[in-house]
């Protein structure tokens, strides 16, 4: 590998499964440090004996400002700064066939997908160094119409405008001064 990500340290929520694991072994491989995110301890443990170095799991759910809190201290005590936030943690799933989505189903999806994107992303900005990327996991579900998938093509949207037109738009997610 090239050693582009030499000494960076990221952040990458969903770190345990899917795209936020194969995103996390490629950086680590690159040269960073990660620290990966998921629900499931089980599963973080999997993931992270999967990568093999450089990595410290943080069990939680980006849904509770408890957990993201308890992410960021981590990685504040651990490395004090971030240079590459990934927001990738989300939830899908179906309604069920011929059923309107409940507003049970509805609330997980936004409240992982959206506002756990959201959050995550506030919550980084003052870790993150000058230079800092910020990476936002959408889809392109919202484009395609899918039946029973309402609630998850609406929040990937959402995490897509949230990015603002063409380049990301940190005044979404901080008040104030941005980077």
């Amino acid at each position: 590998m090239s050693g582009k990500l030499e000494n960076k340290v990221a952040v990458i929520t969903g770190g345990s499964s899917g795209i936020g694991l194969a995103t996390a072994k490629e950086f680590v491989a690159e040269g960073a440090y990660v620290f990966i995110t998921g629900r499931r301890e089980s599963e973080l443990d999997k993931a992270t004996k999967e990568i093999g170095r450089n990595v410290t799991p943080v069990q939680g759910d980006v849904a509770s400002f408890d957990d993201l809190d308890r992410l960021f201290d981590v990685v504040r005590r651990e490395k004090c700064h971030i240079d590459v936030v990934v927001a990738n943690a989300a939830v899908g799933g179906l309604a069920p066939e011929g059923a309107a989505a409940s507003p049970e189903h509805y609330d997980r999806v936004f409240n992982t997908n959206t506002r756990g994107v959201f959050f995550t992303v506030q919550k980084a900005l003052p870790l993150l160094n000058d230079g800092a990327s910020i990476v936002l996991t959408a889809s392109n579900a919202h484009y395609k119409g899918i039946p029973g998938f309402a609630p998850y093509s609406a929040s990937k949207a959402a995490v897509r405008s949230s990015r603002g037109r063409g380049r990301p738009n940190s005044r979404i997610v901080a008040s104030g001064s941005t980077r």
